[in-house]
Order: C-alpha cells, then structure tokens, then sequence
C-alpha cells in the first residue's frame, strides 16, 4: 500500500554545485537516491516553487524544496529482546553506547539481530519513526556512541544539525606506525570501484573531513583522538590507511597487526588476538532536537581497547628499557 506524503527542507550551502537528486538523497537520507530521482522525474519536486524534473540539475544552496512523495509501506521489521546500553533517555531521544558486534541497521547479510530490532522491542512507538530513528551510524565492531530519535520532528531536526554540522562526534583509535603530529585528512570518500564491501578515497567522491591529533605514543603505534567533520562511510579507517596509518585489528584496510622486532610473546598474542578495529565513538556532543540545549557525552573504552593500550604501554616501556632509555 503506498500513502503520500509532503517532505520539505533547505539546500544546505555545503551542497553548492551538487546535482538536485544528490543533494536530496542528503537531504532526505530516509530515502535512497534513486527514489529520489523517480520522484524528480514524475514531476513531484519543487525548487523554490517551481516543479524541476532534471535530476542532473545543479543546487546552489539555500533553495526551499518540496517533495510530493508516494512512498511505498516498508518492511515492518521484527522487535528482538537485545540489550540496550541506554546512557541518556528523554522524551524525545536516546542515546546508546554500542558495542562490538552489534549491526546497527539490517541489510545484506544482517536481516536481524541489530540496534534496529533492539529498538523496536526497547520502545514500540519508535516503529513509526523512520529507520527507528536511527539518524547515523556505527560499523559492526566499532564500539561507542549513538543518538537516535524516538519522535519524527526529533528525527527531522537531528537530520538537519548533521547536515549543518552541528553535531560533535569525536573517537579514539590506535593506529600503526610513529605518527609524528596531528593534522587533517580532507579527501572525498566513494565506494571502491572493484570491492564492494570497502570504501576508498576517489576525486569524484563525496567531500569527507577528518581531524585528527595524537594522545600517545607507542613503540610503533599511536594512540589518537579523532573528529569527524562528515559522516562517510568508514570514513576514519579509510581516512587513516589512506595517510598510511591504518587502525589496528581493521580487517578491510589495515591487514593483520604485527609485533615489532623483540616483542615478547605475551604482546605478540594481544596485538594478534585483536580481532576488530580499534575505533571507539567517546563523545557526542549536540544541540537537543526540540529543547535546543547543548548536551554532551563520554563513554569510556571498552575493555578490549583498555588491554590493547596497556599491552602497548608495557612493550613500549620493555623496550626503552633494554635500551637504556628512560
């Protein structure tokens, strides 16, 4: 059964020269960009009141679109008795600290057993919010922190703070290799060309912005503190194997961890049992959807991350040792 249904918002300014069915699909994440050019073509767009039917129409910011959606009736899925590890819950929103292991949408592969099932049993209502009101992200095994939204107009304003930029997502990470200082890593993110399951940096990509800066040193990795600017997919782990710097453990794009020269056979075992990025989500900080108050939270590392750091610790002082530095 299909409904109607009227969607409107603003051109943001970052989306200057995109084409119209692109910056719509950011726009409107609920819906996948081809939709959104079926829409574009069936006359159900309007561009600062005017009906636009060229999808390959170019945006230059601040233009008042309307949406006459038909929108078919999705896939009602299964609530599922998962725990939930709720840090803040209101009214309008929660926000979780995912762990490992944990899809947070059902797809390809994961057709349940996700944040999204766990929600669904968690709260009911939120059945009628949009993706359950999932509004980003986090890969399968990196651990931290998630807002979703338990209203629509929640969702809808949540949507528009991360388009604006407006939400804070900072993490922490262990990366390979002697990083000498922080930076930025501003390089557009497309999906690989050839392997379907990664992410790569393309010049035709979307725009992605990562920042970066060092916490600690090890013998031959280093411990950073990382926000993101946009929200691509993979971003970091891609970001960081582009500078050559790739994350422990990240099975697509930084291979198998591997002990320096001398290590003992206690470091050896840890970084080689570290099965899974070392990528944690520890700060979210925004703008409440409907009160408009600044609210921010921590999560602290997970214990696998904790072990990793002190494994690395210990080896770093081990060698320093054994040759004579202090």
């Amino acid at each position: 059964m299909a409904q109607q249904q009227l969607l409107t918002g603003t051109v943001n300014e970052s989306q200057l020269g995109q084409r119209l069915d692109q910056a719509l699909a950011e726009m409107f994440p609920d819906y996948s960009r081809s939709r959104i050019k079926a829409w574009i073509l069936d006359n159900r767009v309007s561009v600062n009141g005017q009906v636009c039917a060229t999808p390959k129409e170019k945006v230059l910011g601040g233009e008042r679109v309307e949406i006459d959606a038909v929108i078919e009736e999705e896939t009602r899925w299964q609530a599922q008795d998962i725990a939930l590890n709720i840090v803040y819950e209101d009214d309008d929103i929660l926000v979780i600290n995912k762990p490992r292991d944990l899809v947070v949408h059902p797809g390809a592969g994961n057709a349940d057993g996700t944040v999204l099932n766990a929600l669904l049993h968690y709260y009911p209502p939120i059945a009628d919010v949009p993706r359950a009101g999932i509004v980003h992200r986090l890969d399968k095994d990196t651990t931290g922190l998630m807002v979703v939204a338990k209203t629509v107009p929640a969702q809808t304003r949540l949507v528009e703070s991360l388009q604006a930029r407006e939400i804070t997502r900072e993490y922490e990470a262990v990366a390979m290799g002697n990083m000498t200082a922080g930076g930025t890593v501003e390089q557009p993110i497309s999906r690989h060309p050839t392997k379907r399951t990664h992410m790569s940096v393309h010049p035709m990509g979307k725009p992605a912005v990562t920042h970066y800066r060092i916490m600690e040193h090890f013998r031959a990795h280093t411990r950073l503190r990382l926000r993101l600017e946009t929200g691509r997919t993979h971003q970091i782990r891609v970001h960081m194997a582009y500078i050559n710097h790739p994350l422990i453990g990240d099975p697509l794009y930084g291979g198998r961890p591997r002990p320096s020269k001398g290590a003992t056979e206690e470091f050896s075992r840890v970084l080689r049992g570290f099965d899974r990025q070392a990528l944690h989500a520890t700060m979210l900080r925004l703008y409440h959807p409907i009160t408009s108050i600044e609210m921010e939270w921590h999560a602290p590392l997970p214990q696998d991350m904790v072990d990793l750091i002190e494994a690395l610790k210990a080896d770093t002082l081990l060698f320093n040792e054994q040759n004579g530095w202090s």
